[in-house]
């Protein structure tokens, strides 16, 4: 197949039960999107929302490969509409790769369109430049750098400790580019604070509470790289949980809160939950054995994969099965230099982890891998993962939720094509629209 649109018809075609937005959606996610410099945004005086690198850069160039995208940041995500497809509303995450067959420009009119190999295939939305961001802390720090929103809006992404210790090629996770993303907009100059104090970002809640008029924000998530010694004299789920617990008490109920950390020992977890987190993220990248030790090192020595596992089920006991939602990298199982050729084969793999997790009553969710070029795995393997692997894993895992009786996770929006607002992978798209989700807190157990 010679044009990249053969290849996502032949998909949607092999593939008719999963939706065609999906399909494009991953393409875009796997691959990237190349702008018209007409469609990079201005910054934070224009009118449409820039893409704040609020933990990787989700790039397939570093800043200084990117040219006028580096100095005038492309949106944080697109809305697909219309076209040949007839795409109903789809929220996607930006990824940058001049390279990409896939591009945003105007057509004769003006309007910004998606074209594919030529032709547009879909109208392009780009996200407004929501109030709250017009709007400084007392320290003239921008709310996009402290607390910035994703998905339309929905989450606040606070990444609150930018770097990871995990550091160097024998501990870093080989396709993780946090601590490089850290250095690229140091060298650039841009303001990216390595720890958040909690007052600022208080004060950044306090002005996305202000201003989100129309309560878009339904929850935020407290991230940034692992803690295996102490940040501010703190272990890793004091020094996350202080910034829950802060939160919790300044806005009780006001937004689901979530957290990305390690897998950590009951206790602690405990102590997370007890800060007022009420959904947990102790993502396990990758479900092969061998692939965990080869390609998340310092996870393999600190804790070890089993233990991992181990930690996760122990989770459920204090967060509830449905509410302990580990991540994992999707397509990195076919990432040279060891992982499966065959596409089978990788699906096979990370359907077995999806059992393992689904069948105790735990739903992983995954982000499609962006091969980012200052990672090990990203430079042996610039296309990623093929997007066949990508359509497959979404067969595999509705089929694998069906089987097991799993609703949508909380925390995550609406489901289906259409209403998903999940911007960096297909999963929530997959689902069906008509099921009935909570998104108020976590019941508590």
């Amino acid at each position: 197949m010679d044009r990249r649109t053969d290849v996502i018809e032949d998909l949607m075609a092999r593939f008719p039960h999963i939706p065609k937005e999906a399909v494009i959606k991953e393409d875009l996610l796997r691959g990237g999107v190349a702008f018209d410099g007409s469609m990079l945004t201005d910054g934070d005086e224009g009118e449409v929302k820039p893409k704040s690198y609020f933990i990787f850069s989700f790039d397939h160039r570093t800043l200084p490969e990117l040219g006028e995208a580096a100095l005038r940041r492309p949106p944080e995500e697109i809305i697909l509409t219309g076209g040949p497809y007839d795409l109903r509303r789809t929220v996607v995450s930006v990824r940058v790769n001049p390279a990409s067959p896939y591009k945003i420009a105007a057509d004769e009119e003006g309007r910004a369109k998606l074209f594919l190999d030529g032709r547009a295939i879909s109208d392009v939305g780009l996200p407004p430049m929501p109030d709250y961001y017009r709007h400084t802390l007392r320290n003239g720090k921008s709310v996009m750098e402290v607390a910035p929103t994703i998905q339309w809006g929905y989450l606040i992404y606070l990444t609150v400790f930018r770097v990871c210790q995990y550091f160097g090629a024998k501990e870093e996770c080989q396709y993780c580019d946090i601590n490089h993303n850290w250095r690229q907009h140091k060298a650039a100059g841009r303001p990216y604070t390595g720890v958040k104090p909690v007052q600022e970002v208080l004060e950044a809640l306090d002005i996305i509470d202000k201003y989100d008029t129309l309560g878009a924000s339904k929850a935020y998530t407290l991230t940034g790289g692992s803690v295996t010694s102490k940040v501010d004299g703190l272990a890793e789920a004091d020094f996350y949980g202080r910034y829950a617990k802060a939160i919790e008490e300044r806005f009780p109920g006001r937004w689901i809160g979530k957290v990305v950390a390690q897998a950590l020992p009951k206790a602690d977890v405990q102590r997370f939950y007890d800060y007022g987190v009420r959904i947990y993220h102790p993502n396990y990248e990758v479900w092969d054995k061998r692939l965990f030790e080869l390609y998340c090192p310092g996870k393999e020595r600190y804790v070890g994969r089993e233990e991992w596992h181990r930690r996760i089920l122990d989770s459920a006991e204090i967060f509830g099965p449905r509410n302990v939602i580990p991540n994992f990298v999707a397509g990195i199982e076919m990432a040279a230099p060891g992982g499966f050729r065959d596409v089978e084969q990788a699906i096979d793999s990370t359907g077995e982890g999806l059992q393992y997790f689904m069948s105790r009553g735990i739903l992983p969710r995954f982000t499609t891998w962006c091969p980012e070029p200052t990672t090990p795995l990203g430079q042996m393997n610039p296309e990623g993962a093929p997007l066949e692997y990508h359509i497959r894993l979404l067969d595999r895992y509705r089929a694998t939720m069906d089987a097991n009786g799993i609703l949508p996770p909380p925390g995550y929006g609406p489901p289906g094509a259409g209403n998903a607002v999940f911007s960096v992978s297909s999963f929530m798209d997959t689902l069906p629209a008509d099921t009935a989700i909570a998104e108020e807190t976590p019941a508590t157990v």
